[in-house]
């Protein structure tokens, strides 16, 4: 009975200003009480209700009948040779997820999945053939980053592991809230990107309400083609997010990216960057070129090294901003989903 009771607790990590001054009204605490529990959640590294020492015994013993803090360790990493690092959360339950932590020489950033598995059906995508399982809750997002063994030293997040964000726009808005807020962890949202595929219905949303960086997969300009890697085109086309954009009024600090998977031979020609830069014209904004990591079962190759350069050339011969991210975590299953595919057929199997 115990047991069932702790595990029934609510978490309190991952929940806004204005969802903990509702917990402590609900439970009679005074109204000051929830900022001094923002302070400890986001501003000092605990583990219990018991040591939030500025609120009093009595306190800590009501507010930990129905809850805890709620971080969960994960449960297995893969070291990179280039030091990236991929870890294994366990999620919903049963299910998993990945995070990935990339350092570099002035930076280190975290890449958090936002749902397990995904709805989106992207052919190059590990995640979408693992179909959809759950959305995360923020505490399941934000447990990725706090929980992170290397927490101290992350300067940058980036929404780009499993899921698809803006699917999820209830909890990835939360998290962001408690990420950028004062009474939270205080980062500038210009430190944070969130990557989509293009949810129409979505995208205004986090653009009104968030100031963190947007990146869209694009990977190809042309309708037909896109569809044939991107289901979402047949419903969410590149027109109708180009036009949103077009539509937003950004700040300077603000920016707008295009994600763009080099494929070998598909879309990698001289037709794609003319296209490209007749969609783009009028807004200010970058390429990324991703180099393709393989998947099991899947036809597609990434071009060699001088090709993805000589596009990239020719793009900035056009005025678009293109650089080729670097390929980190070959050795380790970098392709976003390979690593909990992996964990669920083990325990399938077992």
């Amino acid at each position: 009975m115990n047991d069932n009771k702790i595990m029934l607790k609510e978490k309190l990590y991952g929940k806004t200003l204005n969802e903990l001054i509702a917990v402590t009204k609900r439970v009679k605490l005074p109204g000051f009480a929830a900022k001094q529990i923002t302070d400890w959640l986001y501003k000092k590294e605990i583990s219990s209700i018991d040591e939030m020492t500025n609120l009093s015994k009595k306190m800590r013993e009501v507010l930990s009948v129905d809850y805890e803090i709620g971080l969960a360790a994960p449960v297995n990493v893969m070291e990179s040779s280039d030091g990236t690092k991929k870890y294994l959360y366990n999620v919903l339950k049963d299910k998993y997820i990945e995070t990935a932590y990339i350092p570099e020489d002035d930076r280190a950033t975290i890449c958090v999945s936002s749902q397990a598995g995904c709805k989106m059906g992207c052919i190059f995508c590990m995640t979408g053939r693992q179909g959809f399982q759950g959305n995360l809750s923020s505490n399941e997002i934000l447990n990725q980053f706090r929980s992170l063994p290397e927490f101290k030293t992350l300067t940058n997040m980036v929404y780009m592991g499993m899921g698809e964000p803006l699917d999820n726009i209830t909890e990835v808005m939360k998290s962001l809230e408690i990420v950028t807020n004062e009474w939270g962890y205080g980062w500038s949202p210009t430190r944070i990107t969130v990557s989509t595929v293009g949810l129409t219905s979505t995208i205004k949303e986090f653009l009104v309400k968030s100031r963190c960086h947007l990146a869209v997969s694009l990977h190809s300009p042309f309708d037909e083609e896109r569809r044939k890697l991107m289901p979402i085109q047949h419903t969410n086309t590149v027109k109708e997010v180009l036009d949103i954009i077009r539509d937003f009024d950004f700040n300077s600090q603000r920016r707008v990216s295009f994600e763009y998977i080099l494929f070998k031979g598909m879309n990698d020609t001289p037709a794609h960057i003319k296209e490209l830069a007749r969609i783009l014209n009028g807004i200010k904004c970058r390429i990324n070129i991703i180099r393709f990591h393989q998947i099991p079962g899947s036809e597609l190759k990434s071009p060699d090294h001088e090709a993805a350069n000589s596009f990239k050339e020719a793009l900035n011969a056009k005025g678009i901003l293109t650089t080729i991210r670097n390929s980190r975590g070959e050795d380790i299953r970098a392709a976003c989903g390979l690593l909990s595919t992996l964990e669920q057929n083990k325990q399938v199997k077992s």
